[in-house]
């Protein structure tokens, strides 16, 4: 069966990986053209097209889907079905539409919940306790499309979305390879999304930054894990601009006001939170500072309880 993969950061190498590793025939690899980074704004690929041409995959990086010439290159790949997994653009209808076997994509998700962008995060920041991926048919609408196969996993209380998303990146994977076989004989069942169980799980942006000690310990832990790696969460500690990197929840109670300094010595930073729950901060990282343990931070900085 001729494969073709669309996708382009690091959750999508594990699917591309799989496969290949799996024995399974990927024609092409589609993914979004380099990009400059860093101080020196030097062109740098995408991880797909990394792994790509580590497996002497062909790689094509068109700026647009719609003009004509991606869609040539499809025609002539001849794919009998392609594979998505975190493209991070539309695939028009056309596209769509080519392969006999259909266009299927991975889904960082238990749909119809966490349809869009960002799921791994919403999960985390609306204080989910489970998630997982789904394999679905690709529909015009965003994640609307039928399902094929899902996997579940419990979040972790003290998983961050980096480590989550690297999880489901895995299990995607898999879900993937164990699915393959039925979408080639064309015995793949699928399940039509029920719309009215859906949410939206939108881009992430700085403004959910700023923590607000006036929630609940619960809610800034969960916000802190949710924002990782990006944009992260940030407070002032003694007038010094911080991310925060990693929290606990201590289940100890204080009768201060929200945003208060507990405790701030070499057993630890800790906050009063608005629900009179204290929330420990373990991890920080001052503005121009690299990322450090709270202890460290109080060695440079020494606050006062409050």
């Amino acid at each position: 069966m001729r494969i073709v993969f669309f996708g382009t950061p690091d959750f999508a190498v594990p699917a591309l990986n799989a496969m290949v590793e799996g024995g399974w025939q990927v024609v092409g690899v589609f993914t979004q053209p380099d990009k400059p980074k860093n101080r020196g704004m030097k062109l740098m690929p995408t991880p797909v097209k990394e792994c790509a041409m580590t497996h002497g995959i062909p790689v094509f990086q068109p700026a647009t889907l719609r003009d004509g010439t991606a869609m040539e290159q499809l025609r002539q790949l001849s794919p009998e079905l392609i594979v998505v997994a975190a493209y991070g653009k539309i695939l028009p209808r056309e596209v769509l539409e080519l392969p006999a076997k259909g266009c299927v994509n991975i889904h960082s998700s238990l749909l119809p919940k966490y349809r869009g962008a960002a799921p791994i995060n919403w999960a985390i920041l609306n204080g989910e306790d489970r998630t997982g991926v789904t394999l679905m048919y690709m529909a015009e609408g965003l994640d609307t499309g039928d399902m094929i196969a899902r996997a579940e996993t419990e979040i972790s209380l003290d998983e961050d979305a980096g480590q989550l998303h690297d999880r489901l990146a895995g299990m995607g994977a898999q879900l993937l390879l164990d699915t393959l076989p039925a979408l080639e004989a064309g015995t793949a069942q699928a399940q039509p999304q029920d719309d009215a169980l859906s949410c939206y799980a939108p881009m992430l942006s700085k403004e959910l930054s700023p923590i607000d000690w006036g929630k609940s310990a619960r809610q800034i832990h969960d916000q802190v894990r949710g924002l990782v790696p990006w944009p992260s969460a940030v407070t002032q500690l003694d007038g010094v601009r911080c991310k925060v990197w990693k929290t606990a929840l201590t289940h100890e109670t204080t009768g201060k006001a929200p945003g208060s300094v507990v405790q701030a010595d070499k057993r630890g930073l800790k906050m009063a939170c608005g629900d009179g729950q204290v929330l420990e901060l373990l991890e920080l990282q001052p503005d121009g500072k690299k990322r450090m343990a709270a202890a460290a931070f109080l060695a440079g900085h020494p606050m006062e309880c409050k």
